[in-house]
């Protein structure tokens, strides 16, 4: 990994005094324990677990600001909230600079994001418009990784003819070519904002969308989908208005407490390597309610990660109890953690895969689980 002084060039430093009005945080405070990049000090990125980075950009969205003080606000309520997994390294590299143009806003996070994903980092986003998924993504193209993206939002983002980004940057990521998108999966979207036709288009590509009501109905429902993704993109939209008053979209959603569910099974993933939280804007919210909600749903991700660090290889099969199932003719085998209760199941190329509970009960009443067959069909 580059010494942090190369990324020097793309940040700015944050102030932990004016974050806590000049007072000293508790000595277990994230605030206490976070490495953070100040005028004075550079975080030692080599020892970190997950790094925050801030991209207050908002160009590419409706408001078309140049940047905002967004990700200082969440940093206000995260850094005062107790930390509980001394384990967990983090490290804080500041706010991504702006640039004169959002082009050289996206460059600049592509740049920075690529650098430290490549360092086997997790790094979390506390980002402005939902378009900056687009660099967040591009961070991994520009390796060439082939990854598995899965975005929360209450919109699907797919309208070509907008001349707001934040409207239509999946139509940029799904047909940009060369694409380096093995698949992509969709959460949350409220059915009455979306075109038919857009999920129409998503199914024939093989893509998954789970509609708001059948996650709320099986929160489990999610985790394989964050298990097996590399890059989560979460719009705050998703969360209903009472809960976080900035979004203005819908007064229905997920719960707070489901949010931070999804952040926490996110967490727990062992390929997940970026995780940007969008949408926020602070002159919209309510007494910090939503930079609140923002720093728990951190620090649910944290508690992810800690779980993920107890959980054994596949190939440690004592720490599994093995599962072998006929359904529809099919034979195969089902992997349940010791450790975690989590669940994979078995393709015919032999390939584990994560699953959920009721896939593996489907399997035992000989019906084909709707996850297995999505995973032939993509095969």
């Amino acid at each position: 990994m580059a010494e942090f002084s190369h990324l020097q060039d793309f940040l700015h430093p944050v102030s932990k005094a004016m974050l806590n009005d000049d007072q000293e945080y508790d000595a277990f405070q994230v605030g206490s324990i976070i490495d953070v990049y100040e005028i004075d000090q550079q975080p030692d990125l080599e020892a970190a677990d997950i790094i925050l980075l801030g991209v207050g950009e908002e160009r590419g969205g409706p408001s078309g600001k140049t940047n905002t003080n967004g990700p200082d606000a969440i940093r206000r309520e995260l850094y005062r909230l107790f930390n509980w997994h001394k384990d967990i390294k983090l490290a804080d590299v500041g706010n991504l600079l702006p640039g004169a143009f959002l082009a050289d806003a996206y460059a600049a996070m592509k740049t920075v994001l690529s650098e430290l994903i490549s360092a086997n980092k997790t790094v979390i986003i506390l980002g402005g418009s939902h378009d900056l998924t687009y660099p967040q993504y591009k961070a991994y193209a520009s390796q060439e990784l082939i990854i598995e993206a899965t975005v929360a939002d209450a919109l699907i983002d797919l309208k070509e003819d907008s001349r707001i980004k934040s409207e239509r940057f999946l139509m940029d990521i799904l047909t940009e070519q060369p694409n380096y998108l093995r698949h992509y999966n969709h959460i949350g979207f409220q059915s009455y904002f979306v075109h038919p036709r857009m999920l129409e288009t998503l199914d024939k590509l093989r893509f998954d969308c789970f509609r708001l009501g059948r996650i709320r109905e099986n929160m489990e429902e999610a985790e394989p989908v964050l298990r097996h993704s590399d890059l989560f993109s979460l719009d705050i939209n998703i969360i209903k208005h009472t809960d976080a008053p900035a979004n203005h979209l819908s007064p229905n959603g997920f719960s707070g407490e489901e949010a931070c569910t999804l952040s926490r099974y996110a967490g727990m993933s062992s390929r997940l390597s970026s995780f940007g939280i969008y949408g926020y804007e602070p002159e919209k919210d309510v007494a910090n309610l939503t930079a609140r909600q923002i720093s728990q749903m951190i620090w649910y991700f944290m508690d992810g990660r800690a779980v993920k660090g107890k959980e054994a290889g596949l190939e440690d099969r004592d720490a599994f109890w093995e599962f072998h199932i006929a359904f529809s003719d099919i034979e195969t085998v089902f992997l349940k953690s010791k450790k975690t209760n989590r669940w994979w199941m078995q393709l015919p190329d032999q390939e584990f895969v994560p699953c959920a509970y009721n896939d593996y009960l489907m399997a035992s009443n000989n019906e084909m689980p709707e996850r297995w067959l999505r995973h032939q069909e993509r095969l």
